[in-house]
């Protein structure tokens, strides 16, 4: 973690336990440092899992692992790497990720398949496996750990430890969801995001935990950005332990609507999170699309605008430039037409059907951009379409840190 906290911190929540889960951190040493940087969820028989990995075409040997693994929709431990992300490392990386899942699997009495593994930090260094497995045995004996602890021990870049939680009432019964993540920078999600981790003591099919992390994802991941690039390692993973006692909730549940609401607000906490400690960052930017042939259209011409290094920058100087705008629905490749054209800066319309707005008052405009918390609003007269996405500002603490970031 680093030790420069970023402006658009949030306080670490107070979280509860989730009945199943038990959380031990230990000092593998994958880097020269006096930290914690290898993070152990031991998860209770008969958990189920689900996940969303990244669609980088050079994925890490964990996401190969994961994407297998999740096939059979059980899960009995958790094992996160940080400080070398495993990526790039050939047959090396790939019997790092086997050594893991089987030393834990013999420590568990339960099958590789049952281990889930995933790793961050540094690309092209193999996980050295004599580390792993020296960290994973200390692990199997240190106490167990709080949220807080788990969280920190995931990070990299990160300025401050990411968490949420919520809760739902399924089957009559309280249930709760409780979910850690790590990311600053490369961040694109093309699927998901970072490394994140949800856990939830509620009974659910694995089908059904699949299809509501997707669509959880799908409204709060992916419409995340902080540079544009999608990490080879992106992994989400939720587990559901069954400890509440309820039923094993099914599409067709009673619950299943609380279910998925639940999990689609902390998936929404957890990707805002991300963007407020955007490497460098200084404002947190809702980009709102409205407007647009269809939500698909909308979203694309949304995370143009919310990777435009020119929109970024003219954020970070508190300027409304707001022809950059225009620049980046223009470049999006979707349907759009000049003169139909509308864009407004918080509640202030600067632009409307492909003019200036004659003598509109700046100082709304300068006081809104000041904060830091900016909206930007386009609507491209086109149809129904919609969509949000978020992102940063973009400053010179960003080159900074990626600049130094193997030093």
């Amino acid at each position: 973690m680093s030790s420069t906290i970023s402006p658009l911190a949030l306080p670490f929540p107070d979280l509860p336990p989730v009945a199943g889960v038990t959380l031990r951190v230990a000092r593998a040493r994958y880097k020269t440092w006096d930290r914690c940087d290898l993070t152990y969820a031991e998860l209770s028989p008969g958990t189920v899992t689900a996940g969303v990995l990244t669609q980088s075409r050079c994925p890490s040997p964990e996401v190969e692992w994961c994407r297998k693994a999740l096939t059979l929709g059980q899960a009995r431990a958790l094992v996160v790497n940080a400080g070398n992300s495993n990526a790039f490392t050939g047959s090396r990386g790939r019997a790092a990720v086997e050594a893991i899942a089987a030393r834990a699997a013999r420590h568990l009495g339960c099958q590789p398949s049952d281990v889930f593994v995933a790793s961050t930090g540094v690309i092209g260094v193999p996980l050295p496996i004599d580390k792993a497995e020296a960290g994973l045995d200390a692990a199997f004996t240190a106490e167990p750990c709080d949220w807080r602890a788990a969280t920190e021990t995931i990070g990299t870049t990160d300025t401050f430890p990411k968490a949420a939680t919520t809760a739902a009432i399924v089957d009559g019964r309280r249930v709760t969801l409780v979910g850690i993540i790590k990311g600053s920078g490369m961040i694109a999600p093309d699927m998901a995001t970072m490394l994140g981790f949800v856990f939830t003591d509620a009974a659910v099919e694995p089908a059904f935990l699949q299809a509501a992390l997707a669509a959880a994802n799908a409204a709060s991941f992916s419409c995340i950005t902080v540079d544009g690039d999608t990490s080879t390692s992106d992994t989400v993973l939720a587990f559901a332990t069954g400890a509440a006692g309820t039923a094993p909730l099914t599409e067709d549940s009673d619950g299943a609507d609380a279910f998925r609401a639940a999990l689609a607000d902390l998936c929404r906490q957890l990707a805002l999170l991300v963007v407020r400690d955007g490497e460098g960052a200084t404002k947190l930017i809702e980009v709102q699309i409205t407007g647009a042939e269809s939500d698909r259209s909308a979203h694309r011409v949304a995370m143009s605008i919310a990777n435009s290094p020119l929109v970024k920058t003219a954020i970070a100087g508190e300027d409304a430039n707001w022809g950059r705008v225009v620049m980046a629905v223009g470049k999006a490749g979707e349907p759009a037409e000049r003169d139909k054209l509308s864009i407004r800066f918080g509640n202030t319309q600067v632009a409307r059907e492909g003019l200036a707005v004659e003598g509109f008052d700046e100082a709304p405009v300068a006081t809104h951009l000041k904060g830091q918390e900016i909206e930007i609003g386009a609507d491209l007269g086109l149809g129904e379409g919609s969509a949000t996405v978020w992102t940063c500002d973009l400053t010179h603490g960003y080159i900074s840190i990626n600049a130094d970031y193997r030093s």
